[in-house]
């Protein structure tokens, strides 16, 4: 059963997370759900998976896919990224300072198992009961992090830009990893911070015009002041959920995460696939300014 939310037209437009307004952070209190059903014994999680997900904002699910579809997700990230070494579009996203890649956007559009993937019976039965309903792909990409040299992705909350640069109206919306190699604590794992997702991090900084050019790169606007990281950080601390490929972390749009660059041999990389809810849908930026690509933010076709 599906719990009640607030989706009325001029709640969705109102700006109840204000963020890059003014010049001093704030922290907000969220005022969405995290888990937007309630939990049954037909649930597809367990009352303590979905209980784990509500209180610390993330959840780890250990071998979720099985051998055969992970060899086939790993052969065609591979294929995308041979690719992406030639390719110019704006899909592709290099490393600061080299030309390695970094990301490659829209992998839901730019490939056949990627494209089916977001419709896996079980993740999305999951899926549909965290964000209670029918959900669209907000973003989806790869993050290559090859050994001795993936950069680091900086701490931030996805729904922080996505509200000022998108207008996602809500935290209705939550990111999926999935492990395409081992994840280990030394090669540059997802670290997130158990709790903040409940709190909202207003950053400073006005928002500069097609900031998503060198954003994805190296994010400088939209990131939290490191006094309002700390208090995070020293109520929630700092969980690292690693484990075998083919495992899944399924995360809140607001929790506060990020990574470290991989010095070591072993690779790291992920398919990220973005869910939000068809009643939270995108509107225009509470930036005011123009709204990012669709590669980045899905608008048309909904």
């Amino acid at each position: 059963m599906t719990r009640s939310t607030e989706t009325a037209p001029a709640r969705l437009t109102e700006d109840v997370y204000p963020s890059r307004k003014k010049a001093q952070p704030e922290v907000l209190t969220r005022q969405d759900p995290v888990v937007h059903s309630e939990w049954s014994p037909a649930s597809p999680l367990t009352r303590e998976q979905s209980d784990f997900y509500e209180k610390n904002g993330y959840l780890f699910l250990e071998n979720f896919f099985q051998e055969e579809e992970l060899a086939m997700f790993q052969q065609a990230a591979r294929t995308l990224q041979d690719v992406a070494r030639g390719d110019s579009s704006v899909e592709v996203i290099r490393e600061p300072g080299n030309e390695e890649v970094r990301s490659v956007f829209a992998v839901h559009n730019r490939n056949e198992i990627f494209k089916k993937l977001p419709e896996h019976p079980r993740l999305r039965s999951i899926i549909d009961y965290l964000l209670g309903g029918p959900t669209y792909i907000h973003q989806s990409r790869i993050n290559y992090k090859p050994g001795f040299s993936g950069k680091e992705f900086y701490w931030h909350s996805d729904f922080e830009t996505w509200h000022v640069e998108d207008g996602m109206p809500r935290m209705r919306a939550l990111s999926c990893s999935i492990a395409l190699e081992d994840n280990y604590p030394f090669n540059g794992p997802l670290m997130v911070v158990p709790g903040s997702h409940k709190k909202f991090i207003s950053c400073v900084g006005e928002t500069p015009e097609d900031h998503y050019k060198d954003s994805l790169r190296k994010q400088e606007y939209g990131v939290p002041d490191q006094e309002s990281l700390t208090s995070l950080v020293r109520e929630g601390g700092i969980d690292t959920p690693v484990g075998k490929a083919g495992s899944i972390v399924l995360f809140d749009c607001n929790i506060m995460h990020g990574s470290n660059s991989n010095i070591t041999p072993m690779p790291r990389s992920n398919v990220f696939i973005v869910f939000n809810s068809k009643e939270n849908q995108v509107r225009e930026p509470y930036s005011g300014q123009k709204p990012r690509p669709e590669f980045i933010a899905t608008r048309q076709g909904l």
